[in-house]
């Protein structure tokens, strides 16, 4: 698949991702969440292929996505930030989960290959709180025997606009830092105490490939698809695991969808030794009474197609399907949520 730091640039980045259709398909809207990117690109260009169905996908960010649905100016938003019930209550939105996936921590360090860079949560925080500055602190050593680490200052890359990453990120660091939680805590946006900011897990991607010295967080697939060094982190167990489909889907399972009022699940710093640390899901935001159900039922038809035919499209870049029973959940839920103006279920 394409380079997706260089597919976001120019023209593409300003008009959202878009594919070719005949005349005659419906066309659905949607825009947020930059974590998911890859495999809603993957999706609709099978989805359009198979029907004629053009998916404008605008890859802003989280926070970009949530405001952009609570106005109605898209047919959905995407955010791996979940809302609460109260706050979706407030906006008459529902939610549910598409896939999973891992926010990993990328670096460029002279010398240190992919995957020989050992954090664990404590090292971490610490380094996006300035209080570590240089890599051959002692704190890092430790983690790292025999590692040549540099005497280099590190430069801290964080996203510069609303993320559902920086949420998922900022709360794993909240749950292995108390620092952490009560000086900087969990949002989509947050008073980073350092660092430079790029926008979108592409910005985050082409900074950390640019600076010497940086370290940043990304979805997997970008760091993936464009050859970053991704660090080992220490799990919960006290293991220490690379980010991978495996690792992503050992943290998955401790997912608890049906108990999960609203499909509100975090599954950051999961139990298991084989669990990756900064698991998340990742959500699509629609109203629940449409103006439009012909489009709202288009937008349905296209995740229902992920959820069933893109299974394999989603492993190969490293996201988790979900599984058949959580999809049945979702269904349920998109019968009982989203209606027409008349009450009929748009989802039958």
């Amino acid at each position: 698949m394409r380079n997706i730091t260089r597919a976001l640039t120019g023209a593409v980045a300003a008009a959202g991702l878009v594919f070719a259709m005949s005349a005659q398909a419906v066309d659905i809207t949607g825009a947020g969440a930059t974590f998911p990117y890859p495999i809603y690109a993957k999706w609709a260009e099978a989805y359009n292929a198979k029907t004629g169905v053009k998916l404008n996908y605008q890859s802003i960010g989280s926070g970009g996505g949530i405001k952009q649905i609570q106005n109605k100016t898209v047919n959905f938003g995407a955010s791996d930030k979940p809302l609460t019930e109260a706050e979706l209550s407030k906006d008459g939105l529902m939610q549910f989960p598409t896939v999973v996936g891992g926010v990993v921590p990328v670096y460029n360090v002279e010398g240190v290959a992919s995957g020989k860079l050992r954090l664990n949560g404590e090292v971490l925080a610490n380094i996006f709180l300035k209080k570590i500055t240089k890599w051959d602190d002692a704190a890092i050593k430790a983690l790292n025997p025999g590692v040549a680490l540099p005497s280099a200052a590190i430069t801290v890359v964080h996203r510069s606009d609303g993320s559902g990453t920086t949420f998922n990120f900022a709360n794993y660091l909240t749950k292995v830092s108390e620092e952490w939680k009560t000086k900087v805590g969990a949002d989509t946006s947050v008073a980073w105490p350092a660092g430079v900011g790029g926008k979108g897990n592409e910005g985050v991607a082409s900074y950390v490939q640019r600076i010497k010295g940086s370290i940043g967080y990304v979805e997997y697939a970008y760091a993936k698809q464009n050859g970053m060094s991704v660090a080992t982190m220490q799990n919960r167990e006290g293991e220490f695991v690379k980010p991978s489909y495996d690792s992503f889907r050992a943290a998955a399972k401790y997912a608890e969808w049906e108990k999960a009022p609203g499909f509100y699940e975090i599954i950051t710093n999961e139990p298991g030794k084989e669990s990756w640390p900064i698991a998340a899901a990742t959500f699509i935001l629609m109203h629940k009474s449409q103006d439009n159900p012909a489009a709202a039922k288009e937008v349905l038809n296209f995740f229902n197609f992920g959820y069933t035919e893109g299974d394999k499209m989603a492993e190969k870049l490293d996201y988790v399907a979900l599984p058949d029973n959580v999809v049945k959940l979702i269904q349920n839920h998109w019968s009982n949520s989203i209606k027409a103006k008349d009450g009929a279920a748009v989802w039958k």
